[in-house]
């Protein structure tokens, strides 16, 4: 897949192959073995359905914090979830700063 992924972008952005200087690629298998957290490849930490979309990690009010002082959790076991939108951070840095204001 990495090269049809590379000719893709090649073909919108010529020259980008030229750019690369190195790659590392690995199967759903490898990146189990690496971080059992990624059981069969899964980077969203399990599934992602309704119910869960409030209770990822556990069900609290906040779901960022953590039973240690000043811990907050910021990663696709917390809502909104995985993805590429940084949501996640946002919502974790105003349930600490919400915390450290009070």
């Amino acid at each position: 897949m990495t090269e049809r992924i590379e000719a893709q972008i090649e073909r919108f952005a010529p020259g980008f192959k030229g750019r690369i200087l190195a790659k590392s690629a690995m199967d759903t298998a490898d990146m189990e073995r690496t971080n059992a957290n990624l059981m069969g490849g899964d980077i969203y930490g399990g599934a992602q359905d309704f119910r869960q979309l409030f209770t990822r990690p556990v069900a609290r009010l906040t779901p960022y914090s953590t039973p240690a002082k000043g811990l907050y959790l910021c990663s696709s076991s917390t809502p909104p979830g995985g993805g590429v939108h940084g949501m996640c951070g946002y919502f974790a840095t105003h349930a600490a700063l919400a915390t450290t204001l009070r």
